[in-house]
């Protein structure tokens, strides 16, 4: 320890974590609005035509309306929302994707146009053609009206699941008080597939981007500076701005490292390496504006995440690290991941979750649950989770699943059909395809969610996905600490064969030059207060990293350089597509 530095609970030295990275922009010839007046100001100079507000599902309209739109010279107002088809006829064309499960549904490809009485969007596009002074049209689905001036509200997905939880309704739902699952379910299957199909179709034509992310403090950007940002994150190191949330089995650990509210009861998991779920700040001078990190993976996906990986993923991110904090907590629910060709004729995805535990910290009885022990009934092992599903008795894991002891740094690697979860008192990065959230539970420990209500099992699906002949010795062979050595400094620590993912561990007390291999990386610094990413070729500024930070290195940059700011040595993994 150096001297000087006070002890603390999991880390010896001072934190500098940063919870809310702000990426600066460099000049451009777009222009930044950062207040309400200026926007206005702005918004005010055009008199005549049409101004559409598209706005994601989850903007708050009326304050939209209060703040800024009545305050323009407005002849014609239209709420696009009025328009839109019934509750009851939106719910029976959602049924299939919605399905009667808490979580999981199936991806629609419906677009705007199904949402809403075409027949009255056509009569109303022909009254307002020519018509003089100046027309607001605003709400989700506004640009089915042609503008003369197109500008989108939008709002991060981590905000709208916090809306969610205060009372926000779905698209014409009045289900203010409905489970937050469902909500989400409908939101992440249907809306913003949606409202993702408008941003596509509409881009070109978008004149301003306001960031309503916080509605009492609004921000706007004009396309140029919007384009420009996303080139320049295509072309350097980024972070994504992580979230945290409590769970039933959460831990203390990421409140001291990530410098959380001690108050809070726990923190259970941080997504701090999801575009679908973060966002990114981008930073002009001393104002910044939040996207969606999604909007980089739709609009620059080839250079983000390289020509390869896009021609095999499409539009879809494939690379996923978050952090599992049971530290002081609980087990993590019981689980497994489906096959791929489960995901496939069940959920219309083309790929699984995948996925490996790399061991940030341990307390000295650290575990992680993998596998099965060797000779295990599968019709035994499946009565008993019938048996506690339904109440009757408590499961006893332990007697089918064989428990691992982990400590830091410890590598365990979980192909899809792996029954796993972590023990309490283990701090987890979680690196995993992307997928999100099919995760078949098997067993929860008898616990209830922080809701009160029972977390969702889904052992019918679980049982079809679970590869019985993973036994004790194949788990130990296979995955655990598959440690390939590169070079003094490189080793490959996974991911098992049937992976698409490859990791990497870097271990340095000075500099090391990483390749990306053609593909998007991503990495987290794993031992070691802080580093300094560093251009080879000057083609980006320097960029610092600090203990248990995730980052993305674009595929445009084929090697960088990491420099060790730590006298004690640091340690660094990365993630890429093989």
């Amino acid at each position: 320890m150096k001297k000087g530095i006070e002890t603390m609970g999991y880390i010896h030295f001072k934190s500098f974590y940063d919870k809310y990275p702000v990426i600066q922009m460099k000049e451009s010839n777009g222009s930044v609005f950062k207040d309400t007046p200026s926007i206005l100001k702005e918004l005010s100079r055009v008199q005549e035509g049409v101004i559409v507000f598209e706005t994601y599902p989850g903007v708050d309209l009326e304050r939209l309306n209060q703040d800024i739109i009545s305050k323009l010279n407005v002849t014609k107002l239209v709420n696009i929302e009025t328009y839109a088809k019934s509750e009851k006829t939106i719910d029976k064309m959602l049924e299939k994707n919605l399905t009667q499960d808490r979580v999981f549904g199936l991806y629609a490809h419906h677009q705007i146009e199904d949402f809403y009485e075409m027949d009255q969007i056509l009569k109303l596009r022909n009254d307002l053609f020519n018509k003089k002074g100046l027309t607001v049209v605003y709400g989700f689905g506004a640009s089915l009206i042609k503008a003369d001036v197109l500008i989108f509200v939008s709002i991060t997905r981590w905000e709208i699941q916090l809306r969610y939880r205060k009372g926000l309704t779905n698209f014409q739902s009045k289900n203010s008080d409905e489970d937050i699952l469902r909500k989400y379910k409908r939101g992440y299957f249907v809306e913003w597939r949606v409202a993702d199909r408008i941003k596509e179709n509409n881009i070109q034509s978008m004149n301003y981007l306001i960031d309503y992310n916080d509605i009492d403090h609004p921000k706007m950007i004009d396309y140029i500076a919007y384009e420009n940002s996303l080139n320049q994150l295509t072309n350097r190191p980024f972070r994504m701005v992580p979230y945290f949330d409590p769970g039933i089995w959460g831990g203390q650990w990421m409140k001291e490292v990530c410098n959380l509210d001690p108050k809070e009861q726990n923190y259970a998991w941080s997504f701090d390496g999801v575009p679908e779920e973060n966002s990114i700040r981008l930073g002009f001078d001393d104002t910044f504006i939040e996207i969606p990190a999604q909007d980089l993976v739709q609009f620059r996906p080839k250079e983000l995440m390289g020509a390869r990986v896009y021609g095999r993923f499409g539009k879809k991110f494939p690379i996923r690290f978050d952090l599992l904090d049971t530290m002081e907590g609980g087990n993590l629910s019981l689980q497994v991941h489906p096959l791929t060709e489960y995901i496939q004729d069940q959920f219309g995805m083309t790929y699984t979750q995948d996925e490996s535990y790399y061991i940030l910290d341990t307390k000295d009885d650290g575990t992680v649950y993998l596998g099965f022990k060797d000779s295990v009934s599968q019709d035994a092992f499946e009565k008993d989770l019938i048996s506690a599903e339904s109440g009757e008795k408590m499961f006893d894991a332990d007697k089918y699943v064989n428990v691992f002891p982990a400590k830091k740094h410890d590598h365990f690697l979980i192909p899809a059909g792996t029954i796993h979860c972590s023990g309490k008192n283990t701090m987890v990065l979680e690196i995993s395809a992307c997928v999100y959230i099919f995760t078949f539970k098997l067993w929860d420990w008898g616990r209830q969610g922080l809701d009160g209500r029972p977390r969702p099992v889904h052992l019918e699906h679980g049982f079809k996905a679970l590869q019985y002949d993973r036994n004790t010795e194949w788990v130990e062979n296979q995955l655990i600490n598959r440690i390939e050595k590169i070079s003094d400094y490189e080793e490959i620590t996974g991911l098992h064969e049937t992976e698409f993912l490859e990791t990497r561990r870097y271990t340095f007390d000075d500099a090391v030059d990483i390749k990306t291999f053609g593909s998007v990386n991503m990495a987290n610094l794993v031992d070691g207060q802080k580093a300094l990413i560093t251009s080879i070729d000057g083609s980006f500024d320097d960029y610092e990293i600090h203990y248990a930070e995730t980052f993305v290195v674009p595929s445009t940059i084929e090697t960088f350089r990491v420099k060790c700011l730590d006298q004690q040595g640091c340690k660094l993994i990365k993630a890429h597509v093989r």
